[in-house]
């Protein structure tokens, strides 16, 4: 595995770094962080596949090791992460991915609201 860097918040968590399995196994990439942001709760992330043929998979905070400057390590095998849809928090933010006008707000906002 590559050097991730320092340990993060995951409020300082960027959006497109690699996604390891405990096994330091690629599984994707960070798409979205789920957090409940007035509460400061960190819920956990979508992970967008690495393979064209694979679906979006969900790992909630308790299968999370490590979060570092570029990469996510998981505690878990990557298979054991669940669909996005199994998750209430998750399943909207996937649900919202395939609007496009709500997709690109996202994107936007996801730009705007991280810490520098």
């Amino acid at each position: 595995m590559e050097d991730l860097g320092a340990k993060v918040s995951y409020l300082a968590l960027p959006v497109g770094i690699r996604v390891y399995d405990v096994d330091s196994v690629p599984v994707g990439v960070v798409e979205h962080v789920l957090t409940d942001e007035p509460k400061d709760i960190f819920h956990g992330i979508i992970v967008a596949p690495s393979g064209p043929d694979q679906s979006h998979r969900f790992a909630h905070r308790e299968q999370i090791a490590d979060l570092y400057e570029r990469g996510v390590v998981l505690s878990v095998p990557g298979a054991e992460m669940r669909e996005p849809g199994e998750d209430p928090p998750a399943a909207v933010v996937e649900e919202a991915a395939h609007r496009p006008v709500q997709a690109d707000l996202r994107r936007v906002w996801q730009r705007l609201s991280r810490p520098r």
